[in-house]
């Protein structure tokens, strides 16, 4: 006779938790404006459309706001990841010639989990397979700036337009990026003793393991303690930044600063995106509330771009594949295309 809390703990492990994690998500989200002015304006006793109040109200509004997002999104994303084998992308490419190469490899970059952290193993390995120079800097350029957290956030923050804006405009300054930098033939500028690795014997590639639908549930909650776990006090200063915004500048500085009228707003975004370290979930709610104060949509694309694809951190990390004048080449490329799309999306919405 079968035994119920054999079957019950099947269940439970197989994922029916599932069932009662949703419907509890739902509930916490669609309360959280009511919590957060209770907390503002009831519990520490704000006034209303002050300064203080508003931006209190946005930081205990956006903060488990955001964090419920990217625990659904990565859960999500990861558990279809799962799906996704990363030798047969590296392959894929390896056997395509530049220009349908790079296509493909911009749009790899959205659906996989590769950010600037793992630059310097990924651009090895993916070389190492065979894979041009110039397709794998499109894939560079992709995997950070596009990735699947950054579209299901601006999704879920901004409508559907807005993520296929980004999505589009981040996939075309990968392919141009990997295509020019494929042209200048700088493959001497990489480091000795990537030079090195790549004349070194490949290892054999060992079978793919079988993975059943509980393993892929485990890995997907393992992605939401990793990433959420990693980022959480990114997103925190992300949001208390947004927070002084929303609640402290007023909206004409920040339309006069970042405004379609100002020739200069596209290239100070960039300038002051370059230097932070955030990622998608972390830069999301400066970007909310720039667009809230007036700021143009071209130019906050072009911030919120040069933050996650151009960061300082990555460029640090990446110098050691690469000499200077290949990183200087790859982040001058990378920012022109940034720029080309801050000002066209200025001239035209």
């Amino acid at each position: 006779m079968p035994d119920p809390g054999k079957h019950q703990s099947s269940f439970i492990r197989r994922g029916g938790w599932l069932l009662v994690a949703l419907p509890l998500w739902v509930l916490l989200y669609v309360v959280l404006h009511r919590v957060a002015e209770w907390v503002a304006f009831g519990v520490f006793k704000l006034t209303p459309k002050s300064h203080l109040g508003e931006a209190t109200a946005f930081f205990f509004y956006d903060a488990p706001k955001v964090l419920l997002l990217l625990t659904l999104i990565v859960f999500i994303v990861t558990f279809l990841q799962s799906f996704v084998s990363s030798t047969r992308v590296r392959n894929a490419l390896a056997r395509r010639r530049a220009g349908l190469g790079n296509a493909l490899a911009s749009l790899f970059g959205i659906i996989t989990p590769f950010c600037s952290c793992s630059a310097v193993p990924l651009f090895i390995g993916f070389l190492r397979a065979g894979v041009p120079l110039g397709v794998t800097f499109s894939f560079l350029v992709a995997a950070p700036m596009i990735n699947e957290v950054a579209l299901g956030m601006l999704f879920a923050m901004f409508g559907w337009k807005i993520a296929l804006l980004y999505a589009g405009t981040g996939v075309t300054i990968a392919f141009a990026a990997g295509l020019v930098l494929g042209h200048m033939n700088m493959e001497r500028h990489l480091e000795s003793w990537v030079q090195d690795a790549l004349n070194a014997p490949s290892l054999g590639e060992s079978e793919e393991e079988q993975i059943t639908l509980p393993m892929r549930i485990d890995q997907a909650i393992q992605g939401v303690k990793d990433i959420v776990g990693k980022v959480w006090p990114y997103i925190l200063v992300g949001i208390l930044v947004g927070a002084c915004i929303h609640g402290y500048v007023p909206k004409e500085f920040m339309a006069r600063l970042l405004g379609k009228e100002t020739w200069y707003s596209v290239p100070l975004a960039v300038l002051v995106g370059v230097p932070l370290y955030s990622n998608a979930a972390g830069v999301m709610p400066i970007v909310e509330a720039l667009l809230g104060k007036g700021a143009a949509l071209g130019s906050t694309l072009a911030f919120m771009m040069a933050v996650i694809g151009l960061s300082l951190p990555e460029t640090i990390i990446l110098r050691k594949v690469m000499r200077p004048r290949l990183i200087a080449a790859f982040v001058g490329v990378v920012a022109l295309g940034i720029l080309l799309v801050g000002y066209l999306f200025n001239a035209i919405l």
